[in-house]
């Protein structure tokens, strides 16, 4: 083993380059991942290839954009139980007059 090594020639990310595929980091509602991942272990596969299946059956289907909304109406569709509860904006409130 050498003493010191030479990374200033190195590069971040995966050695070997996924085909088709690209890592991407997205925020989730917690209900939606919970319900994708209870769905993926009762049919034996995983919660990501299932969120990735329900979102080319979704594409198929339409030729718009996806965009976040887009996103969040294909899951509601998938997940027809999921009722989502409204945050709070933590905005200040205006004073009228």
């Amino acid at each position: 083993m050498k003493a010191e090594y030479d990374f200033s020639k190195g590069k971040r990310g995966a050695t070997v380059a996924q085909k088709g595929k690209t890592r991407i980091t997205i925020y989730i509602d917690n209900a939606i991942l919970d319900e994708f991942r209870a769905r993926a272990e009762r049919e034996g596969i995983g919660y990501q290839t299932m969120m990735n299946e329900a979102l080319k059956a979704f594409i198929g289907r339409s030729e718009q954009p996806v965009t976040e909304s887009l996103l969040r109406q294909v899951i509601r569709e998938e997940l027809p139980e999921y009722r989502p509860t409204r945050r709070a904006t933590g905005g200040k409130k205006r004073n009228s007059g």
